[in-house]
């Protein structure tokens, strides 16, 4: 399996962990010019961009650090750029979440993992 499959088949994997947890899924993978956003969802009255990432062995890191300052920038301006191309306000009350996946299985979910940058 290519790293796209696995990437996409890991992503459907949070994005059903996310519908358990209570979260309404809007959009999957949201790209623009700025990037890309995995998971686009809600959870009460957040709008809440969501980062997936997925080892398939401890040899690589821990999933949940693998979204340095960089890929955060790049996050927060994707999250902008949704919000102005769906006519949102600066005001709308927005989260960004990391979900990390092990190759065992193991899912977990960090809510309000960083600011917008």
């Amino acid at each position: 399996m290519n790293r796209r499959t696995v990437g996409s088949e890991q992503e459907r994997v949070a994005a059903a962990f996310l519908i358990e947890q209570g979260y309404e899924i809007r959009q999957m993978n949201f790209r623009c010019r700025s990037g890309e956003i995995d998971i686009v969802a809600s959870e009460g009255r957040y709008l809440v961009f969501v980062e997936v990432k997925y080892r398939s062995s401890g040899s690589a890191g821990d999933p949940l650090e693998a979204v340095g300052k960089k890929k955060q920038r790049q996050i927060s301006r994707t999250a902008s750029v949704y919000l102005h191309l769906h006519g949102l306000s600066g005001d709308t009350p927005c989260r960004f979440d990391v979900v990390g996946i092990t190759g065992a299985g193991h899912v977990r979910l960090v809510r309000n993992a960083f600011d917008y940058c």
